[in-house]
């Protein structure tokens, strides 16, 4: 078929996560033509690869809306929760399974997508592949390496750590988690290796309670600014270190709002700490059995765990400035009124809403509702950089200015007593 002759359709979306479905749900509400392009054959994103005991970095009440109930906060989990946005909202019809875009570019007038199942044409472009979906393992000399290696997306059996020498390399959530798995799962001995640190709140309590964005939401309604959030998180986080004798592990930069994540704490990584061998290093080669750190120390671990996170991958654009991006701060940073990219004409990337302080559903909510009311000719999302995260309920005093058919009179008030007077076991209702 001639390119001229496909459907034009109003949005394309590629990937069929969490943002990719919201997205398409909203679309669908603002009266849109939208598909989703997923490589994969089913929906879930990067949740649909990671081992059953990957969790939630929020609590199971953050993570779900409305009616569209999540029964746990593991992997399995999660995944559900994002099919039942398929099924609660009819999507099914709009999605196209087992198709990968090859190339997306834009030619002037629209978007042409290279696809495994032929091409797609589209006036809008959703990259909803995500921030976070390619493992970084750091590249590090090897000579004849007999020291087993896993990223921890590829750990799909925590109890194989049992009565091994682990080392754990990485100084944020992905590290933290395999600490705890480890200890959870009586390695033999637990090394870590870290070159900076990610703060983290350290708490007796499990994830799913500890992760509640609850009172950061009440503080968000309260007023404050920026630096006195920061100023009072980051004091109870201190505070915290210091009584669980962290201090040694204390980033040395201040917490802030407006570039940190707000990180659970692992209450068995914390109640073993003392069993940790802890470096502050960086891999330098390894050779044959023995790991070398950059400060010269020696190690033999059996496994070597790599929790150093995910990179951001948008190599399908053809947009080099985009395609080049490694993380989500670095997408960020290219990108108008949060997610409108500043490369390429009528280009939306959710995945800047990662990795800041919030529910990953309710942030996508408020943005798609925005970005489709735009799409519709209902609201005028501006090119306007934002030099720091955007987090939670601040997206919605973002967009309200920019998308008056979104907030009508008293949204303010209804927001606030939605922070108000939900219940912290109960989730929000789905943005209208």
């Amino acid at each position: 078929m001639p390119a001229d002759s496909l459907p034009l359709h109003d949005v394309a979306i590629v990937g069929a996560g969490i943002a990719g479905v919201v997205h398409l749900a909203y679309a669908r509400r603002a009266g849109l033509d939208a598909v989703v392009l997923e490589a994969q054959d089913g929906a879930g994103g990067l949740w649909r690869r990671l081992p059953a005991w990957q969790d939630l970095q929020i609590a199971p009440a953050d993570w779900a809306l409305g009616d569209i109930g999540l029964d746990g906060p593991c992997q399995p989990q999660v995944q559900a929760n994002v099919q039942a946005w398929v099924t609660r909202f009819g999507l099914a019809g709009g999605i196209r399974y087992g198709c990968p875009v090859v190339r997306a570019r834009h030619d002037g007038s629209h978007w042409r997508l290279d696809t495994a199942h032929g091409p797609v044409r589209a006036r809008h472009l959703v990259a909803a592949s995500g921030g976070h979906n390619r493992p970084c393992v750091p590249a590090v000399a090897r000579q004849q390496p007999r020291v087993a290696e896993l990223h921890a997306s590829a750990l799909r059996d925590p109890a194989q750590l049992a009565g091994r020498r682990v080392l754990v390399v990485g100084g944020g959530a992905s590290a933290y988690d395999l600490l705890e798995q480890a200890l959870t799962h009586q390695a033999s001995q637990v090394a870590w290796a870290h070159r900076g640190l990610k703060w983290f709140l350290p708490t007796g309590k499990p994830k799913a309670v500890a992760g509640s964005v609850r009172p950061y939401a009440r503080l968000q309604l309260q007023g404050l600014s920026h630096a006195q959030q920061s100023a009072g998180i980051g004091a109870d986080m201190a505070a915290r270190y210091a009584r669980f004798g962290l201090d040694a592990i204390r980033p040395a930069q201040p917490w802030d709002v407006r570039h940190d994540q707000l990180i659970p704490g692992r209450p068995g990584m914390l109640a073993q700490f003392g069993r940790i061998e802890r470096h502050a290093a960086t891999v330098a080669a390894i050779d044959g059995a023995t790991v070398q750190l950059s400060d010269g120390t020696r190690l033999q671990p059996e496994l070597l765990l790599w929790g150093t996170g995910y990179a951001t991958d948008l190599a399908w654009l053809d947009v080099p400035a985009l395609a080049a991006v490694r993380s989500v701060d670095a997408l960020a940073a290219r990108c108008g009124c949060i997610v409108r990219s500043l490369d390429a004409p009528d280009l939306w990337l959710p995945g800047v809403g990662l990795d800041g302080i919030g529910a990953a559903p309710w942030a996508y909510a408020l943005i798609a509702r925005s970005t489709m009311a735009h799409i519709a000719g209902r609201a005028a999302l501006d090119l306007a950089p934002v030099p720091h995260k955007v987090n939670h309920m601040d997206i919605a005093f973002h967009l309200a200015p920019r998308d008056a058919a979104s907030y009508p009179d008293g949204w303010r008030e209804q927001l606030a007593a939605l922070v108000q007077d939900t219940p912290d076991d109960r989730p929000y209702p789905l943005p209208a």
